[in-house]
């Protein structure tokens, strides 16, 4: 019998596993106690290796609770470093899936705003460029298609900023749908945000292999008639 964990999986060798994160699912243990992806993995790998040690599995980078799609992680501490690495060198490709209200201004176009994050609030906010403790945040997105007063984007990441992608959006009177905190008029059933990590491109940290993974699109309404326009 397979292990459950394994329809999960995006991609996976000695050193990478990557999986296909689901809506409103935690990543790493916080104060809720849910259970999160990351103990999965590791138990999934304790199952796979057969050991009765812990399991090593190295977070590379986080995805906001509410959002779905692409999350790498490392099996061995030298991947996690050398990720890590190439993420702050700002070299991977990261492409998400929006289905935000209304539609873009422009149906292609280059963001850059100032963000500053309000901690106790866990929320970023729009600032003037001269305001201190302000990031710069880019993307680019592309119009895809509308439907029923949404519209679908295709967002690249150009910057990691805290929420970027979810007040960026905001910023242009497109908030994605089911985000409250940045919008939204009403929530989605299972507490998820319509944004979704559809493809990441990085170098792989020891063949030094070029690789794109692509995360299937949650399978429920709205994604999936969103998704026949792809």
């Amino acid at each position: 019998m397979p292990h459950p964990f394994v329809s999960r999986i995006l991609f996976e060798d000695n050193h990478l596993l990557v999986i296909n994160k689901r809506p409103s699912e935690l990543v790493q243990g916080d104060k809720t106690g849910d259970k999160c992806l990351l103990d999965e993995a590791a138990e999934y790998l304790k199952w796979k290796g057969n050991k009765p040690g812990a399991a090593f599995v190295g977070l590379v980078h986080r995805i906001d609770r509410p959002v779905s799609g692409v999350l790498l992680l490392a099996k061995t501490s030298k991947a996690l470093r050398r990720l890590t690495t190439q993420l702050k060198d700002k070299n991977w490709k990261k492409i998400y899936l929006a289905l935000v209200k209304n539609m873009p201004p422009q149906p292609t176009d280059s963001l850059t705003h100032y963000l500053k994050k309000n901690e106790k609030q866990n929320k970023s906010y729009v600032v003037a460029p001269e305001t201190e403790g302000a990031k710069e945040a880019k993307l680019k997105y592309r119009l895809i298609g509308s439907l029923n007063y949404y519209s679908m984007l295709e967002v690249e990441l150009l910057t990691g900023r805290h929420h970027q992608i979810r007040v960026q959006l905001a910023a242009i009177g497109c908030p994605i749908k089911g985000d409250l905190k940045y919008g939204a008029k009403r929530s989605n059933t299972d507490a998820s945000i319509c944004l979704h990590a559809w493809k990441l491109s990085f170098m792989h940290p020891v063949t030094k292999e070029v690789i794109t993974i692509e995360a299937p699109l949650p399978n429920d309404e709205p994604w999936i008639s969103f998704g026949k326009m792809l």
